[in-house]
């Protein structure tokens, strides 16, 4: 009865693990080999755990307006870094470069902003210098 219980016990577990680890992956949510650059308005900033997300409008080449939804770090890493809450504003443009989400939706996972004229946390793949936070 008790081997029964512990291979019950361990098949649960490594169940409840697996999307653990699904959502934890970066490689199986976002397109490694395709960058982007997206710049657009900021129209909300979600502070939130486990990552925070910035909603934001791209004009597009044809002068429509697509929403898309950005990955960030996790908080408690972004504000040891000096970045708060209130460091991007609504309604102020924002240039992210990251990876778009492999299913195609306006998602992407950002890796290095530019926001009133200031590198923030530098570019995916870029060899220069670390980028600093801007000045508030």
């Amino acid at each position: 009865m008790k081997t029964k219980l512990r291979i019950v016990a361990v098949i649960f577990s490594l169940l409840v693990a697996i999307p653990a680890t699904a959502h934890h992956s970066f490689f199986s949510q976002f397109d490694s080999s395709a960058p982007i650059t997206l710049t657009g308005t900021i129209t909300r900033v979600e502070w939130r755990n486990p990552h925070i997300w910035i909603l934001f409008d791209v004009t597009n080449e044809d002068g429509s307006v697509s929403p898309w939804r950005c990955e960030g770090g996790a908080p408690n890493a972004l504000v040891r870094n000096g970045f708060t809450a209130n460091t991007l504003e609504v309604g102020e443009e924002l240039t992210i470069y990251g990876y778009r989400a492999f299913n195609g939706e306006n998602i992407c996972n950002g890796r290095g902003w530019e926001y009133k004229g200031e590198t923030i946390f530098g570019r995916p793949n870029d060899d220069g210098p670390a980028a600093e936070l801007p000045n508030r």
